[in-house]
C-alpha cells in the first residue's frame, strides 16, 4: 500500500442513484472520516460520529416518583444516543462494522455509565451482490423495516420502537449475537439471521412466573429472523443493516416489505393449577416505504411509511416502555403504565403504524437549510387491554446540511391505562411529552 494513499478526508459527494430530479446542491451524504487502503479508495477504513441531545418536558404518568419523591411533571436533559462507528472494506470480500457508544443518559440515570458495543460484525462476500454472510453482535434480521433503523436519518426524534420487538429483553438494544445472510436478486433485497438470545437473568425483565406470559429465564432456543423488500424503483444500500428514515428527495423509492421473527418456547406462564406452560414468540409483519421528490424546480419531497404486524408474545403479554424514562418509581397512585413516560408499546395482538413527512425546498432558509414536517401514529389492539392503544406524535425538523445537523421539535401524546371497578384495563386519560432535539452526525 502506498503511503500517499493513506490519508484522512472529510467528504461529501453526489448521490449516484438513478434519480436526477433533486437539485445538485441538495445531493449530499454523511461520509465521515475515511482512510484509503488502496489507490482508488475501494478498500478503506471509515469513522463516523453521531449524537442526539434531548431537552424535554414531560407530563409524567400518575403516581410517578423520582428517588422516592412525587414527580408529576418536569424538565430533563439527556443524551438519547451517542455513537462512534468504525467500518471498513478490508479486502474485496471482507467488510467489518463496529458501533460503540451509549443510550439514554439523563439527569435521573446513573452517573459515569460505561460505553458499550452496539455492533461488532464481520462479513464475507460469497457471491457478488447476491450473497454475503457474516456473524457477530448485529442488527441484521426482522420482522419490519425499522427493526433496524438508521437513527441519524429517522424523521422523528425516535423510530417506531415497537418494531424492536425484544429490545433489551433478550437482546441488546435490538442487536443480537447471530449469524446472518444478506443480498439482492434484482429488485429483491433480503436478510435472514439465526440468533442466540441473551440471558433473561441479565435483563430488567421479571423472572418469576405469572399467569400472564413473560420471557422465560430458561436456557433459550435459537431465534429465527428475516426481512424481504421488493424495491420497485431505486435500490437502497444494504451495506449495513440500518434502514433510512428519509432520503429527502435524493432517491425515488417504493418498497414493499415482509418479515418474521420466531423463537420456540420463548415465553412462559402458569395456569390455574400451577402448571408451567410455554408459548412461542412469533411476530409477522408487512410494510411499505415511499420516498419521492415532488418537483424538480423546488426540490421538495415526501416520505410515507405504513406497517402492520401480528404479534404473539404469549397469553396477555404487554410491555410498557418509557424512553429515557423520567421517573424511577411509583407510589400508591401508580397505574398500569408504570413510571414516567411509559406506555403499552408492545404486546400480544396486532399493531398498525403510519408516518408521513413533507420536506420543503432545500434552500427555503438559504444557507440555513430547510424544514421537514412530519406526523406519526401507532394503533395497537392488545389482548390484555380493553381499549385500543393509540399513540400519536408530530414535529418539525430544521435540516441544516440535510441530516448532518438537525434541530427537531416533537410533541407526543400517549394513553394512560388503569383498572376500572371490574378490574379491566381501559384508557383513563392521556398525557403529553415535548422534546427539543439537537442532532450532529459526521
Amino acid at each position: 500500500m502506498m503511503a500517499a494513499a493513506c490519508l484522512f478526508a472529510v467528504a461529501t459527494q453526489a448521490q449516484t442513484s438513478a434519480d436526477t430530479s433533486a437539485p445538485k446542491e441538495h445531493k449530499k451524504e454523511i461520509k465521515g472520516l475515511k482512510l484509503k487502503l488502496n489507490e482508488d479508495g475501494s478498500l478503506y477504513l471509515k469513522a463516523n460520529f453521531s449524537s442526539q441531545i434531548w431537552v424535554r418536558y414531560t407530563e409524567n404518568n400518575p403516581g410517578t416518583t423520582l428517588d422516592g419523591y412525587a414527580y408529576d411533571h418536569g424538565f430533563d436533559i439527556g443524551l438519547r444516543r451517542t455513537r462512534l462507528i468504525l467500518s471498513g472494506q478490508l479486502t474485496e470480500r471482507i467488510f467489518i462494522f463496529t458501533q460503540f457508544g451509549t443510550n439514554n443518559l439523563n439527569t435521573s440515570a446513573g452517573r459515569k455509565q460505561g460505553l458499550f458495543f452496539h455492533d461488532v460484525t464481520a462479513e464475507f462476500k460469497a457471491w457478488g451482490e447476491y450473497l454475503s454472510v457474516g456473524m457477530g453482535l448485529t442488527g441484521w434480521g426482522g420482522p419490519l423495516r425499522f427493526s433496524s433503523p438508521s437513527v441519524a436519518s429517522i424523521m422523528g426524534t425516535d423510530a417506531p420502537l415497537y418494531q424492536q420487538t425484544t429490545n433489551d429483553a433478550n437482546d441488546q438494544f435490538l442487536r443480537k449475537y447471530a449469524i446472518f445472510a444478506k443480498g439482492k436478486f434484482g429488485q429483491l433485497d433480503y436478510r435472514v439471521a439465526i440468533a442466540k438470545p441473551m440471558s433473561i437473568a441479565t435483563s430488567a425483565q421479571p423472572q418469576q412466573i405469572s399467569t400472564d406470559a413473560r420471557f422465560s429465564p430458561e436456557p433459550p432456543r435459537l431465534q429465527y429472523l428475516g426481512y424481504f423488500m421488493y424495491q420497485f424503483q431505486d435500490k437502497e444500500s444494504n451495506l449495513t443493516p440500518y434502514t433510512a428514515g428519509s432520503y429527502l428527495g435524493k432517491k425515488r423509492v417504493i418498497n414493499l416489505g415482509a418479515g418474521f421473527q420466531f423463537q420456540k418456547n420463548a415465553m412462559w406462564y402458569a395456569n390455574g393449577g400451577g402448571d408451567t406452560l410455554h408459548n412461542n414468540l412469533a411476530i409477522y409483519g408487512i410494510d411499505v416505504f415511499i420516498d419521492q421528490p415532488l418537483s424538480k424546480e423546488r426540490g421538495d419531497a415526501i416520505t410515507v411509511y405504513a406497517a402492520f404486524s401480528s404479534n404473539n408474545y404469549g397469553k396477555n403479554y404487554v410491555r410498557n416502555v418509557g424512553v429515557m424514562n423520567t421517573g424511577n418509581g411509583v407510589n400508591a397512585n401508580g397505574i398500569f403504565n408504570g413510571a414516567g413516560d411509559a406506555f403499552p408499546m408492545m404486546g400480544t395482538g396486532w399493531t398498525s403504524y403510519l408516518q408521513a413527512g413533507y420536506m420543503f425546498k432545500p434552500d427555503l432558509l438559504g444557507a440555513l437549510g430547510t424544514f421537514q414536517y412530519y406526523a406519526a401514529a401507532q394503533l395497537s389492539k392488545f389482548d390484555l387491554l380493553k381499549s385500543n392503544m393509540l399513540m400519536f406524535e408530530t414535529g418539525l425538523n430544521w435540516l441544516i446540511e440535510d441530516y448532518r445537523y438537525k434541530i427537531s421539535f416533537n410533541y407526543q401524546n400517549r394513553p394512560i391505562f388503569s383498572a376500572d371497578s371490574a378490574g379491566e384495563l381501559k384508557q383513563s386519560e392521556r398525557k403529553g411529552m415535548y422534546i427539543l432535539q439537537f442532532q450532529v452526525a459526521i
